[in-house]
């Protein structure tokens, strides 16, 4: 696996190279104000490029420079900009910009009532943040205060976000590691539900025998007062968990009293062809968090949405947020659920996502240096290796091949190092999506004709 120091000097001499193609002036010049203004840290600063426009599936740097965006932060279900969602702000703006939280307002609680009846089962209660990583130690401390426990199960490679808690309840490397001491007590880790992928040489999920959801049961069991597992439904990577996987986890969480929260905060409202991941699975979650797309794109917003019976933190402040009921926000958020309903997005993102997956297949088919091709939706992914026999991943090729890709018009994230990571916005039109996996497969085939590593 790729470590953290060897990743950074990827990443530092990728982006030297792309400076060295790319030298105009007005690049350079936000560039060095942007590495001058903000504090340094993995992942965005220094940046990568600058962005001046964004619109539809496209963003565009200030040399003007266009590419399609495949990456977004996965805050881009409906594309940059959507004309409804804008609209709906503004006239927001105009009626109500702000709401102490100490007072409701209708859109607010509109809002509220709309995810409830969203959600599946009984997951009726809900409490608004401003960001994923909030949504999720708001989550941890409803468990700790409905089950009088405090301990986790979370998983090694899981993100919940940046916080203390969240990074705590994470497994990557680069939210733990910056830590001096220790971090939030607890939190105990097991293997991803990839584990198939491992030494143990088991071909595929339906061979494995979900030793991986076992483990999750052999902790709880050991532990005994487990207030909660914590877990993205789907990994980002992405990971399509193991058939049965979920199940699994779920039933073992009831034997032992410990809650189940699913981070649905990449992966829900459509991603993956269903409302919430967790649906492909035929589980329902004790609480499920929300976030990135739910603000539409341009503002932020995440919730918390819990069993009803959950409801039992009245005497603690357990959400406290200065823009807890903004209606601008909720506003946002609105619309947003209505566009996604309105237009079909849920079942355009599962038929796409299946044409994508076939077409990946076939054009990449027999390259030595492509591993897995994996995902849900509009969730997909090529895992790039030094050789299939043996699946070694080779971060170096992978991270040529996104520069090809960026030189050819198209942005997208490396994930573990490794693993080409495509998340279109759901609005994508078929032309456009087929345009981009054409970049793809080339890119790929010709990383492959030049030797890979």
């Amino acid at each position: 696996m790729i470590t953290h120091t060897e990743s950074e000097s990827n990443a530092s001499a990728a982006r030297a190279a792309w400076a060295a193609r790319h030298p105009d002036p007005a690049t350079r010049a936000l560039l060095g104000r942007d590495a001058e203004a903000f504090v340094h840290q993995s992942l965005s600063s220094p940046c990568l490029s600058t962005i001046a426009r964004a619109e539809g599936i496209w963003i565009e740097d200030t040399a003007g420079r266009r590419y399609m965006d495949f990456h977004g932060n996965s805050v881009h279900h409906l594309g940059y900009g959507h004309p409804r969602v804008v609209a709906a702000i503004k006239a927001q703006l105009d009626a109500l910009s702000f709401s102490p939280r100490r007072f409701t307002n209708e859109v607010a609680v509109e809002l509220a009532e709309a995810l409830g009846r969203l959600a599946p089962g009984d997951l009726g209660k809900v409490l608004f943040t401003t960001g994923g990583s909030d949504a999720n130690e708001v989550a941890l401390r409803l468990a700790r205060a409905a089950t009088g426990r405090f301990k986790t199960v979370s998983f090694w490679d899981a993100f919940h976000g940046a916080g203390f808690g969240a990074a705590s309840v994470g497994g990557e490397a680069t939210f733990r590691s910056h830590v001096a001491g220790p971090l939030l007590a607890g939190a105990e880790h097991v293997a991803p539900f990839n584990c198939y992928r491992c030494a143990y040489g088991h071909p595929g999920p339906e061979a494995c025998g979900l030793p991986c959801a076992g483990m999750v049961a052999y902790v709880l069991e050991r532990e005994g007062d487990v207030a909660a597992v914590i877990a993205e439904p789907m990994r980002a990577v992405p990971v399509v968990p193991p058939p049965g996987y979920w199940q699994a986890v779920r039933a073992a969480c009831n034997r032992h009293g410990a809650l189940l929260i699913l981070d649905e905060i990449p992966t829900g409202l459509g991603k993956t062809g269903r409302m919430f991941a967790f649906e492909h699975d035929g589980v329902v979650p004790d609480i499920v968090t929300l976030g990135k797309a739910l603000g539409g794109g341009i503002l932020p917003i995440a919730a918390v949405v819990a069993r009803r019976d959950l409801d039992v933190a009245g005497d603690f402040a357990i959400g406290h947020y200065t823009h807890e009921k903004n209606p601008v926000t909720a506003r946002a958020a609105l619309e947003t659920l209505a566009v996604i309903r309105e237009e079909g997005l849920v079942a355009r993102a599962e038929e796409l996502g299946r044409h994508a997956l076939a077409v990946l297949a076939e054009r990449l088919a027999g390259l030595p240096i492509v591993g897995e091709i994996r995902g849900r939706g509009l969730m997909f992914g090529v895992e790039i290796v030094a050789a299939r026999e043996t699946r070694a991943p080779d971060p170096a090729a992978a991270e040529r091949i996104l520069y090809r890709c960026l030189e050819a018009g198209l942005s997208f994230k490396v994930s573990a190092g490794n693993v080409l990571t495509l998340s279109p916005p759901l609005v994508i039109a078929r032309p456009d999506l087929d345009r981009a996996l054409a970049i793809v497969a080339a890119c790929v085939a010709e990383e492959a004709a030049a030797g890979g590593g």
